[in-house]
């Protein structure tokens, strides 16, 4: 790298390289292909000239900003850029007025909202009649699921796009065009590889830790001839996590983390689970990770488990981080102190196997639902008994298997937690179905 170019890392106010690889046109954007490819539905709507409302979907670092920009461009719109999480009902009055403004000399408006979700209700409400009445052109962006976080009134009059993280191959290509640009030395496979890995999809990321690690390297005087991994760790640091997204480290430190939340250890659970973070894992793949040992290592010996997981989750939604991990660090050493069961997920694999190898048996008729007369003249649901209207709400002796099949016991309570009492009730129900069995004989 010369003199030059370092001149121009280090001068303040400089255009970040993510701003300066910013695509200019469609056809340089690099991934979503199957929006952007040909005959997709973004293609088609740059290319044949109808602008429409839309909801950009995706995780951070993809391109959603870019592409409001782009359409905003290619129709020579005013763009007007929200950010949902600093702006407020006064933004959007602005954005109406300047929508109006320029409406009157015949130029169209598009209003993009970033991190739309994070409006409430009435916010976005304040946005429907403009979009109606065709004042401007509403563009969201959200890393949240829209069906839960976008009002239903302004769901249904925009389009939603889903975005994908970049891929390896889209990466490996944004990182070439950044080495061009910064005329910087190539990157061995294996650096290119880590890089690539530490980004997790996520361009902006990518190219930020790329233009800091060719910065670090020519403020040290000299140039390599390539970069290495070395060099990658040295002069990215602490920015440069030890966690090989995909790889064996990747699962074997998962693993550990549900072997020690298994085996009752919380100060070993939350090691290993922090080791995660430290590595740069997703805190959200962490939480479905910890949903699933709820479900499969603590099940009904703990209900409770679970539904502190799922809130831990939804904490995190909402906090992000890093105040949100702590939900999930709490709910970390919960499940390690929980006592454990799987019986659930052992009476499930088994019902699994026996239905695939055994036949297709009818439902009999008493079980069957009958809405209809014709249903109830076939018998449909005829001698079905009513367990609330029994003693004890539990109707003694009735069968609930198919005629021609005896009875299965895929689920066995284990002596630990809430399933103690789960099997006392479970031995009563059965002495009352025996008991019921010996009277009609």
């Amino acid at each position: 790298m010369n003199g030059d170019l370092l001149s121009s890392l280090q001068e303040p106010g400089h255009a970040p390289l993510a701003e300066r690889l910013r695509p200019r046109t469609i056809d340089e954007v690099i991934g979503q292909q199957h929006l952007l490819g040909p005959g997709k539905p973004l293609r088609v709507a740059f290319e044949s000239g109808r602008l429409h409302s839309m909801i950009l979907w995706g995780p951070p670092g993809v391109g959603k900003t870019t592409l409001a920009r782009l359409m905003a461009d290619a129709f020579d719109a005013q763009f007007i850029p929200i950010s949902a999480v600093l702006g407020g009902v006064k933004d959007i009055r602005d954005a109406v007025e300047r929508a109006q403004t320029v409406r009157a000399s015949g130029r169209r408006t598009v209003v993009f909202v970033d991190e739309v979700h994070r409006f409430n209700k009435a916010q976005q409400d304040a946005f429907l009649p403009h979009v109606e009445s065709g004042l401007f052109t509403f563009i969201g962006a959200t890393t949240e699921n829209p069906s839960f976080e976008v009002n239903s009134a302004l769901l249904s009059r925009a389009t939603v796009h889903v975005l994908r993280s970049l891929g390896d191959d889209d990466q490996a290509a944004l990182l070439q065009r950044a080495q061009a640009t910064l005329q910087a030395p190539p990157m061995t496979p294996a650096a290119s590889t880590r890089l690539i890995g530490y980004a997790d999809g996520d361009a902006r990321r990518l190219l930020n830790a790329y233009e800091n690690l060719v910065a670090n390297l020519t403020s040290g005087g000299g140039q390599p001839n390539e970069i290495d991994e070395a060099l990658l760790e040295k002069s990215l640091g602490e920015q440069l996590r030890r966690y090989d997204k995909g790889g064996e480290q990747f699962y074997d430190t998962i693993s550990a983390l549900h072997k020690a939340v298994r085996g009752s250890d919380p100060d070993a659970a939350l090691y290993w689970f922090v080791r995660m973070l430290d590595g740069g894992v997703d805190p959200r793949y962490a939480a479905r990770r910890m949903v699933r040992m709820a479900s499969e290592d603590i099940g009904l010996a703990d209900p409770r488990a679970l539904r502190l997981t799922l809130d831990a989750a939804e904490t995190y939604e909402r906090l992000g981080s890093p105040e949100g991990e702590l939900a999930l660090a709490q709910a970390v050493v919960y499940l390690a102190i929980a006592p454990k069961s799987n019986a659930v997920y052992v009476a499930y694999k088994a019902a699994r196997a026996f239905i695939a190898q055994d036949g297709t048996r009818p439902v009999p008729l008493r079980l069957r639902n009958a809405p209809t007369k014709l249903m109830k003249s076939l018998d449909y649901g005829k001698g079905y008994r009513y367990a609330h209207d029994e003693e004890g709400g539990f109707a003694a002796g009735e069968r609930y298997w198919p005629d021609d099949m005896e009875g299965q016991v895929f689920y066995e309570p284990v002596p630990r937690g809430l399933e103690i009492k789960i099997a006392d009730k479970l031995n009563e129900l059965r002495r009352l179905n025996e008991s019921a069995k010996e009277k009609g004989s």
